[in-house]
């Protein structure tokens, strides 16, 4: 349970990043309520998912589902530039993360 609610809070980390950046330094009112709601429920998971996942391990994988999400998020809908070197290193970000869920 605990690596379930430690994956949604990082994807809501990668959705209090966008609705930050869509708020214009939280001048717009829907994207700034989405951005603390977001941000209130990220915390609110990582906090529950170190209650049994190491910190280390918790903290990595929250930050590296946020990361990924994030720079997919701008290469899809803001037209960041998607390279193979970009790419790969977001694998490796990926890979990364995977390891520290799997491997001892």
């Amino acid at each position: 349970m605990a690596w379930m609610v430690l994956v949604l809070a990082g994807i809501m980390e990668t959705v209090w990043a966008t609705a930050l950046d869509a708020s214009r330094n939280l001048s717009r009112l829907w994207p700034a309520v989405l951005f603390l709601v977001a941000l209130i429920l990220s915390m609110t998971g990582l906090s529950y998912a170190m209650r049994t996942v190491p910190i280390g391990t918790s903290y990595a994988v929250w930050v590296g589902i946020g990361a990924v999400g994030t720079a997919a998020y701008g290469m899809v809908h803001d037209h960041d530039p998607a390279t193979s070197a970009r790419l790969l290193c977001l694998g490796l970000i990926v890979t990364g993360v995977v390891g520290l869920r799997f491997l001892p």
